[in-house]
């Protein structure tokens, strides 16, 4: 009877363990994907609360149903924790529940030929006061096995989904869920007809076991790998956004530079015509005209100041860009405050100084309150650009990416402004920095320049 006890006890404790382990692993596996981690392992005590309430009345249920009840509970403290992106946790939950069963199955399996092998060999024949010991390491050896795939499985998955913060939308959680969703179907009928096999003869086919394995095995492998090809389709639409915004960037700054072309045939026309401005400005002055003259000259100075705009940066490209901005800004009744100086007699490239005005300006125009400010200097061979404006809105950080991660990153292309930044900077091997102080963003974009 003591033995017996004792059996009983540790058959319990297996029991409380491996639902402890579960619910471990379930809430490592959704921790790298929320960006709120804060309590995330409420979700393992949750689920091994609901598991033991269960356990402990022996409750009469489906044991899937209870561990999907159990699974369900622990959604719901991952949605409470971090209120985003539900769709994806659907499927972390989903995927996790069937890698849970794929796992358990085959270490059940290995638990079984191990322990089958062992209890018929000689030396346990001839020492029964070492059967508990072997009980209690069969049972050890069943929550290692289980433990060691599940983490490998967990590892697969979160090294595979690489755009972790990215949204996950309704079709792409049903085609990721499918692998799962097969996978049990075929689970439940191997498991029915190994459990078929041990009630007929008392053991399961040794052959079946290896392709029981194998299958539960290549269910776990078509899990990762339909993760890995939808983290490959859409990193490649991401790049190809990218793409085609810069390449709609590239098409204005075009504009912006027949605009320029026109700015300077408008300064040649008003050069070209100066004598004749002069000569009249001599006439009225001659006959005493002053009024006249004045306003004449007035007029003529207006001219010149839109022809030629109010900023002077250095290069025509960037005038036209900076003047369009300020505009921009002034509507919005921002204050727009400039002493922006284009790095002249280097190697840098107008379009790629241009590139990074347009996308820092636009957000910071976009976001400001009521300033808006930019300025650029020169430490040796150092160009650095910075751009400052106050804000009201909270910044969420996309863990990627380290940059602010905007509700606007969606698919028109908006929000990407900070990684093609963040390009062009790179190609001078530099880089972009982002600091926030007292309700103020101050974005800092550092180039390293040759000289021409």
């Amino acid at each position: 009877m003591y033995n017996e006890l004792q059996w009983t006890i540790m058959s319990h404790l297996a029991a409380i363990a491996e639902m402890a382990v579960t619910g471990f692993f379930y809430a490592g596996l959704t921790k790298p994907f929320l960006q709120n981690k804060r309590g995330v392992y409420c979700v393992s005590a949750v689920y091994f609360g609901v598991m033991l309430v269960f356990y402990i009345f022996a409750v009469r249920m489906d044991y899937y149903l209870i561990n999907g009840i159990a699974f369900s509970a622990g959604f719901c403290v991952l949605c409470w924790i971090d209120r985003q992106n539900y769709a994806q946790k659907v499927f972390l939950t989903v995927t996790f529940f069937s890698l849970h069963w794929f796992v358990f199955e085959m270490a059940e399996i290995l638990y079984d030929n191990i322990y089958r092998y062992a209890e018929q060999t000689k030396f346990m024949a001839a020492h029964l006061d070492l059967w508990l010991a072997l009980y209690v390491s069969m049972l050890c050896i069943h929550l290692a096995a289980k433990s060691v795939l599940t983490a490998i499985s967990n590892i697969c998955i979160i090294k595979a989904y690489t755009y972790k913060q990215a949204k996950m939308s309704k079709r792409e959680l049903l085609m990721l869920c499918v692998p799962s969703v097969t996978g049990m179907a075929g689970f439940e009928i191997l498991r029915y007809y190994r459990d078929f096999y041990i009630r007929a003869a008392g053991k399961s086919i040794e052959s079946y076991e290896v392709l029981a394995l194998l299958y539960y095995a290549v269910s776990v492998a078509a899990v990762v790998v339909v993760v890995m090809l939808y983290q490959s389709i859409w990193a490649n639409q991401r790049e190809k956004l990218q793409n085609e915004l810069l390449a709609a960037q590239m098409g204005s700054i075009q504009q912006h530079i027949r605009q320029v072309e026109y700015l300077y045939q408008d300064i040649r026309s008003i050069k070209h015509d100066m004598a004749n401005h002069l000569l009249t400005l001599e006439r009225l002055y001659a006959g005493n005209k002053e009024a006249e003259a004045k306003a004449y000259s007035a007029e003529l100075s207006a001219a010149f100041s839109e022809a030629a705009g109010e900023l002077r940066t250095g290069n025509p490209v960037t005038d036209v860009i900076l003047q369009e901005q300020k505009n921009e800004a002034q509507n919005r009744n921002l204050e727009f405050h400039s002493a922006f100086q284009y790095p002249s007699g280097t190697t840098v490239n107008a379009f790629d100084v241009s590139i990074i005005l347009n996308n820092a300006l636009q957000n910071a125009v976009e976001y400001a309150v009521q300033y808006v400010d930019i300025r650029a200097y020169r430490k040796n061979n150092a160009y650095i650009i910075e751009v400052k404006n106050d804000f009201a809105e909270s910044l969420k950080w996309d863990t990627e990416s380290g940059l602010p991660a905007t509700s606007k990153q969606r698919e028109d292309g908006h929000g990407y402004g900070l990684s093609n930044i963040r390009r062009v900077a790179g190609k001078y091997a530099g880089d972009l920095d982002i600091t926030i102080s007292k309700d103020e963003f101050c974005l800092t974009v550092l180039l390293m320049l040759e000289s021409a």
